[in-house]
């Protein structure tokens, strides 16, 4: 029996709704305060993609922002939430340990979910923002979209990705630090130009809203086990040299090329059927 899945849940910070067959938008909900992240949204992002990964009902994510921004970065609230708590200096250091790790595991559940993950971006990602979409698979934008890496201007080397996952998303090392050190904005066309998007699109929001749920649609109908090996085998080898990697998609298809399902791909390939694939979480 599955379990209750993302439609299912209640969530106070994101929208969630089914868009196209197997493809759910997740939409963080704070207009307002153009989505700044506070620790509500952690949480139900966290909880989100943790649910994401074992419903079956889901093969990609397209993860969208309320209102005129994308991502305002973080809530100052909740930060100073944290470093502000206590006096022993000791219990804060592990406070602040106890919810940047949280932080880190919210991104992580989006980078681990095995299912696609799609950020369309429009107007403003800065900050945790750039921290959140470095996580995902696919990186789209409008065109009046820009991005910055804000959080030097706090004071602070970003913990959460932006020192971590962004500069392996970026094709440009010089540019990174350039970036990271001068908290500067960068528009759209610099995002293309250095890997950053993988396609900038005109007509606002509901232009790149548009094409992000046509190409979730289009990777929904890809047999989800092949999706899952695809993800997994990507992450592995940016981490890991090329010979590892090699020996770990061997090993890996070892057991996934036995499934039942495997051979479905290609029989509907060569028959020139759309192929229909069980419910795998």
């Amino acid at each position: 029996e599955v379990g209750m899945g993302v439609l299912q849940a209640s969530w106070t910070r994101l929208a969630v709704e089914e868009v196209a067959p197997f493809v759910v938008e997740c939409r963080m909900n704070r207009p307002e305060k153009r989505n700044a992240m506070d620790l509500p949204m952690f949480d139900e992002l966290r909880e989100f993609f943790g649910l994401v990964s074992a419903d079956p009902r889901v093969r990609v994510v397209v993860l969208t922002g309320a209102g005129p921004a994308f991502s305002g970065g973080i809530d100052f609230s909740s930060f100073q939430a944290i470093t502000t708590a206590g006096d022993d200096v000791g219990l804060k250091a592990m406070k602040i340990r106890e919810v940047g790790k949280e932080w880190q595991t919210t991104f992580t559940n989006m980078e681990r979910c095995g299912k696609a993950v799609i950020a369309c971006v429009h107007g403003a990602c800065v900050g945790i923002g750039i921290e959140l979409v470095s996580a995902v698979d696919i990186r789209l934008c409008s065109s009046d979209a820009f991005f910055a890496l804000k959080e030097i201007d706090l004071g602070i080397p970003a913990d959460v990705g932006g020192l971590q996952r962004f500069p392996k998303v970026m094709a440009n090392q010089s540019l990174v630090r350039e970036l990271a050190f001068s908290a500067r904005d960068f528009p759209a066309a610099e995002a293309l130009a250095s890997g950053f998007v993988s396609r900038v699109v005109d007509g606002g929001q509901a232009g790149v809203h548009a094409a992000a749920v046509a190409l979730a649609a289009t990777i929904a109908e890809k047999s989800p086990v092949a999706l899952l090996g695809a993800k997994t085998l990507l992450n592995y080898t940016r981490d890991h040299s090329v010979d590892e990697s090699l020996e770990y998609a061997l090993t890996w298809n070892q057991g996934m090329l036995q499934a039942a399902g495997s051979t479905q791909p290609m029989v509907a390939y060569m028959s020139r059927k759309k192929a229909e694939y069980e419910p795998f979480p």
